[in-house]
């Protein structure tokens, strides 16, 4: 609880006087005095559970985003929560079965939607929310949720800049507190540049800085790292990544995650939190999270030009803006507009669709389930994830705009499911290590949500209200420079020659049959397609992560006995037959 000495002296003036320095003790004396209304003036990343003794009632509440979690299930009139699925696992009245309708979301969304997640009897508390457990049974109310009122519609550029600033020092002040030495992970783009900066500003002595690279040049940002390091002065350690690397620690990921993954980008986060646990640090600042309140991803540019180019389909000038945003994906440089229509013509006329930002992205991992054995497709068939979520957007979604209903979506969806999770708190916390998010301060996140448009997406100068902040304050060259989406490599790191054991026993026939949710013919067909080819397509490496990773996920938390299990992910990989 970062604001935890502000709300500390709030109590010592109402006379309540506190025995430690704990942001605990003050949760705690907060519950007691204002009950679950209390969640509003907490500003932090938690997962807490009260025991009310009066009202015998168990509280449990999760931060506004996400950030931390907390899973829970009911057996026989029990509730059993953890902050980790296999922990419940431990309970034997817990079954271990993968839902095939989650799996599906997460083959759409790249995570299942809250309060799913990818096992039958466990749910996740859902981002923002509260329950409440007692012999009445379980109740659970949302208590936050990202708003768009545009209510800051008219501000000036210098009003806004103003703002932020004194709101985002604030952020960044008070997750500085700490009782160990706080550090900071510096990619070499604009947000963890930015965070940098600030901390500097903030506190100027020695800061260590943390940065992973790869030897694939293709994902690679150390030139702009260096750069940054040099120009904000900071004490820097970095690591490069090889495929060799990812792959041998994927297991490990998957074991953290706890999810199906169509992505390897979390392995190199792994690697990372490592390498700051191993110079002693306990907690970083990291730039997650300003790409969404601040439309700094690909996805809205792309949305823009996309509803730009349907309202003249037959142009052939138009859907030649989408070069200007994937300027280093090789086979688009050169793409004819027929090229182009078919990369990103998919339902390019379904504007009305309350889902069309995110329409192209979901219809290619939707790819995944066409490699679903005729049981889960079976079972599936009459489920549409899209559907779903459409069921879940808020009351006011379609009086937002455009591009506000496409944060909704990257925010709620991927970013708390999947970035905030898979790639953000569980690999830092597999090294013990607490990464803090400044950009995500409920304050931060509201101001930037009651803007016009036009300052976070100027036409399509992305972070514009950002760039405009920081110029003058970070490099040029890292304000000025294109995005660059963080990925890692996939085919690469299965199908090269240093491949681990487990990747072939990961995809082999008898995997399958145990497994059951791929169908084992289709996922060798891709195989061969891909080792025919030398490469694979983004659809088909997504294929090949989840189908590697659900099968793991299967022989992790399934098929394993319990003294397995307890084992962890490394252990006792060879696959053996299920007992009948």
């Amino acid at each position: 609880i970062f604001n935890y000495i502000e709300l500390r002296e709030d109590l010592d003036r109402k006379g309540i006087k506190l025995k430690t320095q704990s942001d605990t003790e003050v949760l705690v004396n907060l519950f007691a005095l204002y009950g679950e209304k209390c969640l509003s003036l907490l500003n932090g990343q938690f997962a807490v559970a009260i025991w009310d003794k009066i009202e015998e009632t168990l509280f449990i509440a999760r931060d506004r985003v996400g950030i931390r979690p907390l899973f829970y299930t009911v057996a026989n009139g029990t509730l059993y929560f953890a902050s980790e699925i296999k922990a419940l696992f431990q309970n034997s009245e817990v079954r271990r079965e993968l839902n095939p309708e989650n799996l599906a979301q997460i083959y759409t969304f790249w995570t299942a939607l809250t309060p799913a997640t990818a096992f039958r009897d466990i749910s996740e508390l859902s981002p923002g929310h509260f329950m409440k457990f007692s012999r009445k049974g379980l109740i659970v109310k949302k208590f936050w949720d990202l708003t768009f009122t545009h209510s800051n519609a008219t501000v000036s550029l210098s009003d806004a800049l103003d703002r932020f600033n004194e709101l985002f020092t604030n952020a960044v002040r008070i997750r500085l507190r700490a009782d160990v030495e706080v550090a900071a992970y510096l990619s070499g783009g604009i947000d963890s540049s930015t965070t940098v900066a600030y901390i500097k500003d903030i506190e100027p002595g020695v800061l260590n800085t943390f940065s992973i690279g790869f030897e694939d040049k293709d994902f690679d940002e150390s030139k702009y790292q260096e750069e940054a390091v040099r120009y904000l002065n900071t004490n820097h350690r970095a690591i490069s990544c090889t495929s060799k690397e990812i792959a041998e620690a994927f297991p490990r990921v998957v074991w953290h995650s706890e999810t199906p993954l169509t992505r390897t980008a979390p392995t190199p986060m792994l690697i990372l939190s490592k390498l700051v646990r191993d110079n002693n640090i306990k907690v970083v600042i990291t730039g997650e999270g300003s790409d969404e309140i601040l439309a700094g991803y690909d996805i809205f540019r792309e949305a823009i030009i996309r509803r730009f180019w349907a309202s003249q389909p037959s142009s052939s000038l138009r859907p030649t803006l989408l070069k200007k945003i994937y300027p280093d994906i090789p086979h688009l440089r050169n793409a004819s507009p027929n090229i182009l229509k078919m990369f990103f013509g998919y339902r390019l006329e379904d504007t009305a669709n309350p889902l069309y930002s995110h329409l192209l992205r979901w219809n290619n991992s939707n790819h995944i389930k066409k490699h679903f054995s005729d049981h889960i497709r079976e079972s599936v068939n009459s489920y549409d994830p899209l559907s779903d979520l459409e069921g879940r957007l808020p009351d006011s979604f379609m009086e937002w705009s455009p591009l506000a209903r496409a944060q909704w979506l990257e925010t709620t969806v991927f970013m708390s499911g999947y970035l905030l999770s898979s790639q953000g708190d569980r690999m830092a916390m597999a090294s013990s290590v607490e990464g803090r998010y400044p950009f995500l301060d409920y304050r931060v996140i509201e101001y930037c949500s009651s803007l016009p448009d036009k300052l976070k997406l100027n036409g399509l100068n992305e972070k514009y209200l950002l760039k405009k902040l920081m110029t003058g304050r970070i490099p040029e060259s890292i304000v000025k420079r294109p995005k660059q989406p963080y990925r890692a490599p996939i085919s690469s790191v299965f199908m090269g020659k240093e491949r681990p054991d487990y990747v072939d026993e990961m995809l082999s026939e008898k995997m399958a049959r145990l497994a059951g949710i791929f169908s084992y013919e289709s996922v060798a067909a891709l195989l061969a397609k891909i080792e025919k080819a030398g490469a694979a397509s983004e659809m088909d490496n997504m294929v090949l992560a989840a189908v590697i990773s659900t099968h793991m996920i299967h022989r992790q938390f399934i098929a394993n006995n319990n003294s397995e299990f307890r084992n962890g992910p490394l252990r006792n990989l060879k696959i053996v037959e299920e007992n009948k």
